[in-house]
C-alpha cells in the first residue's frame, strides 16, 4: 500500500513540473538577435572585411539619425565602446571610413538596419569592378578600362567599402522585429541622460564573428599549409565553384574503351562562345541577390540558349555543320574574373573539356569569337565593345541593329558600337588580357543601377512582379501574342533582346535570315527570375529535375561562389537548367535513359521524358591555388581566399556601470576574504566543534562459531 502511495505521489509531481517554466540565468540576462555578418576575405596582398575579437565585440547601441552624431560617438563619448545603429543613407564611404579610422576605442561593433527611407543609393563596390585584373596597356600596371572620374566609371555609385579592411564586426539586421528590438532597448536604457552613462546600466549588443585568417592570402595559405601537416586546422579556403557549359548541338564522343595517350584539338571544329557571369557578391554573408548586376545578363544567356535550340534541332538541314555555340556561365567573376581565368587556362592546356566527357579537346583557336552578356540596367539601349575593328563585331552589329529594330517584331532596342579600350568589367577581360587580338566582344548598357553588389540589389531594384501564370513555358511564342506582363516589365525587356541576339546567331549559323514571328517566350523568363529572386521550389526547378526528387527550399539559392565544399546550389540548378532547356526529347524509356548524353527529366508536365543532353561543369578555381611556387603578388591570376570562423551570433543585454562592476568586484573580493577565515578558524577549532563518533564497526555482534 506504501509503495502504491508513493508511485502516485511521484507520478503528481512529475505532472507538475511541467507547469514549472524554468529559465536558465544566461537566457535571462540575454537576448539572442538574428541577421548577416560581414566576414573576411584576403587576395595576395591585403584583408578586407571585418572581424570580431576571439571573445566577441561588446559595444554600448546608439542609434545614428543624422551625421552630427557621429561626433558624439567619436569625441569623448561617456561610456565607450559604443555599437552605432546605422540606417543605410549614413553607411557612406566618408561616415565609415572615419569610424575606422577615428573610431579606436571608441566603436566596437556597427549595426545596420534595414530602414531604407531615404536610401537613394547604396553599393559597396569599386568604381571600377575588378580593376586590377582586366587588360592592361604595354609594360603598365594601370589598366584602359576606367576611367579616373568616378562618373564616368562603370560603377559611378561605388563606395569601396567591399573592399575596406574594418577592425570591428558589422552586422546587419533585416528583420523589422529584431530592428525594434535593439531600438527599444536602445531608448529605455540608453536615450536620457548621457552625462550619466558612465553611472548606470546601458543596453549593449555583444557580437562573435571572429575571423582565424590575417594578413593575405599568401600568409593564410602558407599557415594552413603548414599546420595541415600536423592536423586539420584551416585559416582560410580559395574562393572556388564550378562554370556550367552547354553546346548547342552535341558533340562527337569518342567510345568509352578508346584511349587517348595525347590529346589533340580539331582544329575544324569550330564555336561561338556566349557567356555571361552566374556569380553575384555583397559585404553580408548570405545576402545579396544581384538582380541587375548579373541576374539580367544570365537569365538573357538562357533565353537565347532556349530559342537557338527550339529554331536548330540537331538534324536542321540548314545548318553549318562545322560551326556550333558554346553557352558558359562563369562563376567567381566578382573576384578578379577566377572563373573565366581558369577557363582560358584551362584552354591553353588543353585540360577543358575533361577526359571524362570523352571529347576532343577545344583550345583558343577553336574559337571564332566570344559574345559577352554583360550588364543590361537599360535593355532599349546597348553598346557592342571590341578593342579593335572586327569583321565578325561589324557583322554581328549589322544583324542586331536590323532585328532591334525591325518593324515586324516591334522591340525598339537601339545597338551601337564602341571600339576602345574602354571595355566593361566582364569575363570577356580574361580573354583579352591572354591575347590583345583576340576577337572578344560585350553587349553592356550605360550603367544605371544605383546598388551593384550589394544587399539591396533585389526585385524590386529590378522592378520583378511574379506573374504566376502556370501556363507552359517551354516553347516559343508568336510576337503578336498577349501576355499579363506590362510591355515596359523585365519580363518583356529580356524577351526582346533575347529575340534579337538568338536570331542574330541564327542568321550566322545558317546564312538564312529569320522571316518568322516566334520569339523568346517570356514566360520563362518569368518562371527563371521566380526561382532566383524569391523560392527554389519553383515550376522551372522541378521540370529540369528528376520526377519525384526533392524540391528546392522556399528560399533564392545562393550565388556567392563560396568555397571548395560549400554551397553551390546555383551551379547546380544551373547545370540542370541549360541542360533541360538546350536538350532534345527522344522517345527512349525510362530503363535505357541512364549513360549521358541521355538524361531523365520530369519535364513541365512532371511525367519525365528522355532528352540528349550536352551541359556539364568546368573548375572555377583560380590557377593561382595550382602553380607551385606562384608570386601572389603578380597579379596574374585571382588570389582571392575567404577565412574560416566558427560561429556568428549576435546578443542584447543590460551591460553594468562602471560602478556597479567596482561594487560587484569588491564584494567577491570581500567574501572570498571572509571564506578564507571561516574556513580557517572551522579548521584550527575541528576538535572541539565535531566531537570523535563512535567506529561503525562497534555496533556490530561478534560473529558466532560455526
Amino acid at each position: 500500500m506504501q509503495l502504491q502511495i508513493k508511485a502516485v505521489v511521484l507520478v503528481m509531481l512529475l505532472q507538475c513540473s511541467k507547469c514549472v517554466v524554468s529559465e536558465r540565468t544566461r537566457d535571462k540576462m540575454y537576448e539572442a538577435i538574428n541577421g548577416a555578418s560581414c566576414f573576411r576575405r584576403l587576395n595576395g596582398t591585403h584583408q578586407t572585411g571585418c572581424s570580431s575579437t576571439h571573445s566577441g565585440s561588446v559595444g554600448v547601441l546608439h542609434l545614428v539619425q543624422r551625421e552630427e552624431d557621429f561626433d558624439f560617438l567619436l569625441t569623448n563619448p561617456p561610456s565607450p565602446p559604443y555599437a552605432p545603429i546605422i540606417p543605410p543613407e549614413l553607411f557612406t564611404q566618408r561616415n565609415m571610413l572615419r569610424l575606422q579610422k577615428e573610431g579606436g576605442k571608441n566603436i566596437s561593433v556597427v549595426l545596420l538596419i534595414n530602414h531604407t527611407q531615404k536610401m537613394l543609393q547604396f553599393s559597396h563596390e569599386l568604381n571600377c569592378p575588378n580593376q586590377y585584373s582586366g587588360i592592361m596597356f604595354p609594360n603598365s600596371s594601370v589598366t584602359p578600362t576606367c576611367d579616373a572620374a568616378p562618373e564616368l566609371s562603370w560603377n559611378p555609385w561605388g563606395t569601396g567599402l567591399l573592399h575596406e579592411d574594418f577592425p570591428f564586426p558589422i552586422f546587419y539586421l533585416a528583420d523589422i522585429d529584431e530592428i525594434t528590438k535593439i531600438v527599444n532597448c536602445f531608448e529605455k536604457f540608453n536615450n536620457f541622460n548621457y552625462e550619466g552613462h558612465s553611472k548606470r546600466s546601458l543596453c549593449a549588443v555583444e557580437v562573435k564573428t571572429f575571423m582565424t585568417a590575417a594578413v593575405s592570402s599568401e600568409v593564410c595559405m602558407r599557415r594552413s599549409n603548414f599546420i595541415n601537416t600536423m592536423g586539420s586546422i584551416k585559416y582560410c579556403d580559395p574562393l572556388e565553384g564550378r562554370n556550367v557549359y552547354a553546346t548547342l548541338f552535341p558533340r562527337v564522343m569518342s567510345a568509352e574503351n578508346e584511349v587517348v595517350a595525347e590529346r589533340k584539338v580539331n582544329t575544324s571544329e569550330k564555336f561561338i562562345l556566349v557567356s555571361c557571369r552566374l556569380d553575384t557578391t555583397s559585404m553580408f554573408d548570405g545576402v545579396g541577390l544581384g538582380a541587375l548586376d548579373s541576374l539580367t545578363g544570365y537569365a538573357t544567356l538562357i533565353n537565347v540558349a532556349h530559342m537557338l535550340a527550339q529554331l536548330l534541332p540537331n538534324n536542321s538541314e540548314v545548318l553549318n555543320k562545322t560551326l556550333n555555340v558554346l553557352f558558359v556561365v562563369f562563376n567567381g567573376e566578382s573576384y578578379d574574373y577566377i572563373g573565366s581565368q581558369r577557363f582560358v587556362y584551362d584552354l591553353e592546356n588543353m585540360a577543358f573539356p575533361t577526359r571524362s566527357t570523352q571529347t576532343t579537346p577545344i583550345g583558343l583557336e577553336n574559337i571564332e569569337y566570344v559574345l559577352d552578356i554583360g550588364t543590361l540596367d537599360d535593355i532599349t539601349k546597348i553598346r557592342l565593345h571590341s578593342l579593335d575593328e572586327f569583321s565578325q563585331a561589324s557583322q554581328l552589329l549589322a544583324k542586331f541593329q536590323h532585328y532591334g529594330l525591325s518593324p515586324i517584331l516591334k522591340f525598339n532596342i537601339s545597338f551601337m558600337n564602341n571600339v576602345g579600350m574602354r571595355m566593361p568589367p566582364t569575363s570577356a577581360q580574361s580573354f583579352l588580357r591572354k591575347n590583345i587580338k583576340f576577337p572578344a566582344f560585350v553587349l553592356n548598357a550605360r550603367p544605371q543601377n544605383r546598388y551593384y553588389h550589394s544587399i539591396y540589389d533585389d526585385m524590386d531594384n529590378m522592378n520583378f512582379t511574379y506573374g504566376n501564370t502556370t501556363l507552359n513555358f517551354t516553347g516559343l511564342k508568336d510576337v503578336a501574342e498577349h501576355f499579363v506582363f506590362a510591355p515596359d516589365s523585365i519580363q518583356m525587356k529580356i524577351r526582346n533582346i533575347s529575340t534579337v541576339i538568338a536570331l542574330s546567331l541564327y542568321e550566322t549559323l545558317t546564312g538564312v535570315s529569320y522571316k518568322k514571328t516566334e520569339v523568346a517566350n517570356p514566360l520563362l523568363t518569368d518562371e527563371f527570375l521566380y526561382c532566383f529572386l524569391q523560392s527554389a521550389d519553383c515550376p522551372l526547378f522541378k521540370a529540369a529535375s528528376h520526377p519525384n526528387s526533392l524540391p528546392g527550399l522556399p528560399i533564392p539559392p545562393s550565388r556567392y561562389v563560396s568555397v571548395g565544399g560549400g554551397s553551390q546550389e546555383s551551379s547546380g540548378w544551373t547545370n540542370r537548367v541549360l541542360g533541360y532547356l538546350l536538350s532534345h526529347q527522344t522517345n527512349i524509356a525510362k530503363a535505357n535513359c541512364s549513360n549521358l548524353p541521355l538524361h531523365w527529366f520530369a519535364g513541365y508536365r512532371s511525367k519525365g521524358e528522355c532528352r540528349v543532353t550536352t551541359q556539364n561543369y568546368s573548375y572555377a578555381l583560380s590557377p593561382a591555388f595550382l602553380i607551385d611556387n606562384y608570386d601572389w603578388k603578380s597579379g596574374q591570376y585571382s588570389t582571392w581566399t575567404e577565412s574560416t570562423w566558427t560561429q556568428f551570433s549576435a546578443r542584447i543585454f543590460l551591460r553594468p556601470s562602471n560602478i556597479h562592476e567596482i561594487i560587484t568586484l569588491s564584494i567577491g573580493v570581500v567574501v572570498l576574504i571572509i571564506s578564507f577565515c571561516l574556513v580557517y578558524i572551522i579548521s584550527s577549532r575541528a576538535d572541539i566543534l565535531f566531537e570523535d563518533a563512535p567506529s561503525s564497526t562497534a555496533a556490530l555482534a561478534e560473529p558466532t562459531a560455526c
